[in-house]
């Protein structure tokens, strides 16, 4: 027993040897649960943007500036590659392991060329 407050300490070990899955209650880890990767590339960032399947939900979200220190390298495949493996991490910790991919460029008035980004973001997202 613990001196200060008599209980007893596991530190930390799980009575039962089964790793711990998080995700949507009374789902199993052998169904899919979608999420919907909204990623935009521009000429000048990349963000890569993971909701739920209404779209209003955001379970996480991760920008090429996020991950690089100089300006100019916000928006390079390099960059919106790490953005898609750190949100993948994050998604398969919350118990998403399927994805809805869209993928948009500036758009409007603008250039309809989605940026460097877009390719590496998405090759990344399907590897992971």
């Amino acid at each position: 027993a613990c001196g200060v407050h008599g209980y007893t300490h596991t530190m930390g070990k799980n009575d039962k040897d089964e790793p711990q899955v998080f995700g949507p209650p009374g789902v199993d880890a052998s169904t899919n649960v979608f999420g919907v990767a909204h990623i935009y590339a521009s000429f000048n960032d990349t963000f890569v943007h993971i909701t739920d399947l209404s779209g209003r939900e955001t379970i996480a979200k991760v920008t090429g500036g996020m991950k690089v220190k100089a300006d100019r390298d916000e928006s390079s495949p390099y960059a919106a590659m790490l953005a898609a493996q750190d949100v993948a991490v994050i998604c398969k910790g919350r118990g998403i392991n399927a994805l809805h991919v869209k993928l948009r460029a500036t758009g409007g008035s603008k250039t309809k060329t989605p940026g460097p980004g877009a390719q590496s973001a998405l090759r990344a997202l399907a590897r992971a």
